[in-house]
């Protein structure tokens, strides 16, 4: 058969589907009711009782066809048949025939031979409406699974849990996708059992032996509710030459309504395995529904993500400040594009420059700034001092300023982890920042707060991307020491942490974002390898080359000092607001201001140490 025939029958079939399914219900409750007289009269059918079968039979027709009506038995797929639709065709069927019986009793006056054959039809006639699904659908998946299917690649599920047998059914209906050869599970009342057919191989210390065995080509984690410490375990244990992993998303990112699986390439936030984060909508739309909003560094990863984020609260009006020129015109197209009602203001400028501030304040009038603009590539700031100090600390100087001479509502600080403790230029930057905004929030209307948190994965300057160019380029991977943890979190989890403790600040406020554990830059490293598909020491080095100026082993994320006093929100630390001498702090910051404006490195340095030991609270 040619293909132009197939299909011309397959459209006559999808087009005249329901009449067939209907005729072919019809026919099997004749045939269950014919069969029924039959087995009732030993296949001896007498004159009388064939009369009686022939004036029964339409009343039964009629009743049975107006109760599968109402029961949606002409309207579901077969190919999707299951124990629940079985159970649809039992009611149905008890219906009907409870509904004929009743009928027959007033039209015909009930008959004791009819009594057997009652029950024979119920019987028959469930055997045949459910049999016949049953058997469509294993029809269609033998017939589809015999279909050759080129460089069809053979797929090892870990782990046999509800996920697991999801994937697998999703993999039965879509053979292209791949063949599975089994499970993979660490429970040892699984292994060595069969599940819809298929074994489960072994605990995750058999996934190499597995692999070699069966041919695996590709390894699907079907762990939604995993934690980031089990997710890299089991990366480990897949670190196996050409193998591809992918994963199913969180459980909480693929049930709306009802469960559908969905799998994708792994990606390296699914490595810290977190939860996803809850908000209170409503309370973050208070602030941020019809109000003018500034986001400075808009054009950076956060800053990005907090315009997309912010835009879909329904703001009255967005300003985006930022001096990179593309990356804030390709932001600009895309927002407007999603939001065409949305109001957007694009500023290119520096948050040192007074007059634009004083233009953009004057102007546009925001109620609510993000401040997200910031240079924090520790050792370029290292090499860069005056830069560092300029930017971080008197350009935030100025927005905080602005923001309380123009009377805005709401000033959020995007902190970071090395203002805690810092020993580089980068965190004395930052730790000064908040120093001022705490000082500030003190004598001011507006509520000034910061949010603290470690480094984003995938953000502009993270480990994530540069690890990502050194294995496109062949390596080696760099990584400054093989102790060395960071905390991680999203780009999107952290924004949406970030616009939930804006919500909960009252003023002076220094909001510290749970983190979750530490992770080894040199675990990874070798991660980010496993999911490129490479083998490291064999496809690519990996190459320790020391602390780099202004770089610590391990990061902190609170002060001594805060460690007594912070309260938990969800997933939020709060800092309460510290008094800060604010005539000892514009002295100091008057003098450090001269070393800038001389730019004389050393003494910036110096000064921005002393700066932060020495300021105390009153």
């Amino acid at each position: 058969m040619t293909p132009e025939k197939k299909e011309s029958y397959k459209a006559i079939i999808v087009k005249y589907r329901r009449p067939l399914i209907i005729c072919v219900n019809l026919l099997l409750i004749f045939l269950s009711y014919y069969l029924s007289f039959m087995l009732r009269f030993e296949f001896l059918l007498s004159r009388e009782y064939t009369l009686l079968f022939l004036k029964t039979l339409p009343l039964l027709l009629i009743v049975k066809f107006l109760v599968y009506y109402y029961f949606g038995l002409f309207h579901g797929l077969w190919r999707y048949v299951s124990v629940d639709d079985i159970l649809q065709i039992i009611k149905a069927n008890l219906v009907a025939t409870a509904i004929f019986i009743i009928g027959d009793v007033f039209i015909y006056d009930f008959q004791n031979a009819l009594r057997f054959i009652f029950i024979n039809d119920f019987i028959i006639c469930t055997a045949f409406i459910g049999g016949i699904r049953f058997l469509a659908r294993i029809i269609r998946e033998k017939y589809r699974n015999l279909i050759p299917i080129k460089e069809r690649p053979k797929v090892l599920i870990v782990v046999a849990g509800e996920a697991g047998i999801l994937l697998l059914k999703e993999y039965k209906n879509n053979p292209a996708l791949g063949e599975v050869v089994g499970f993979i599970d660490d429970d040892k009342v699984k292994q060595n059992s069969f599940i819809y057919g298929y074994k489960v191989l072994g605990d995750r210390n058999a996934i190499a032996r597995v692999v070699d065995t069966y041919g695996v080509e590709e390894i699907v984690l079907a762990i939604p509710s995993a934690t980031g410490e089990v997710i890299r375990g089991l990366i480990n244990c897949c670190r196996l030459p050409s193998i591809k992993l992918k994963i199913v998303p969180s459980i909480s990112k693929i049930i709306n309504g009802q469960l559908q699986v969905k799998i994708r390439e792994v990606r390296p936030e699914d490595l810290l395995g977190r939860q996803s984060v809850t908000i209170d909508e409503d309370r973050i739309a208070e602030y941020l529904k019809n109000k003018k909003v500034l986001i400075t560094g808009a054009a950076g990863s956060i800053g990005s993500e907090l315009c997309r984020q912010v835009a879909n609260f329904s703001p009255a009006e967005i300003t985006l400040l930022d001096h990179n020129e593309n990356n804030l015109y390709f932001l600009t197209i895309e927002l407007k594009t999603k939001y065409k009602s949305l109001d957007i203001k694009v500023v290119i400028g520096d948050i040192n420059d007074i007059s634009l501030l004083k233009r953009i304040f004057s102007e546009y009038r925001p109620q609510v700034v993000f401040h997200a603009a910031a240079y924090k590539h520790v050792p370029l700031m290292e090499e860069n001092p005056v830069a560092a100090i300029k930017n971080n600390t008197f350009g935030t100087r100025n927005i905080i300023y602005a923001s309380h001479h123009y009377k805005v509502e709401r000033f959020v600080l995007i902190s970071t982890d090395k203002a805690v403790n810092p020993i580089n230029i980068m965190g004395l930057s930052k730790r000064m920042a908040e120093i001022l905004l705490q000082a500030k929030a003190r004598r001011s209307k507006t509520k000034f707060m910061a949010v603290r948190f470690g480094n984003v994965l995938g953000s502009d300057g993270s480990v994530v991307p540069l690890f990502k160019k050194q294995i496109e380029s062949g390596g080696p991977i760099t990584i400054t020491h093989p102790d060395a943890t960071r905390y991680f979190m999203s780009i999107k989890e952290a924004v949406l942490l970030v616009l939930e403790a804006a919500a909960i600040g009252t003023g002076g406020e220094i909001f510290i974002l749970d983190m979750g554990e530490q992770i080894k830059i040199v675990d990874l490293a070798r991660d980010l390898v496993t999911l490129s598909g490479l083998e490291l020491g064999k496809d690519i080095d990996l190459k320790c080359i020391g602390l780099r100026p202004g770089e610590k082993v391990k990061e902190e994320i609170m002060l001594d000092k805060e460690r007594d006093k912070v309260t938990k929100h969800g997933k939020i630390y709060i800092s309460h607001s510290d008094n800060f001498d604010v005539i000892t702090i514009r002295k100091q910051l008057k003098e450090l201001e001269r070393y800038v404006n001389l730019t004389d490195k050393e003494k910036v340095v110096q000064k921005a140490k002393e700066i932060v030991r020495k300021i105390h609270v009153k």
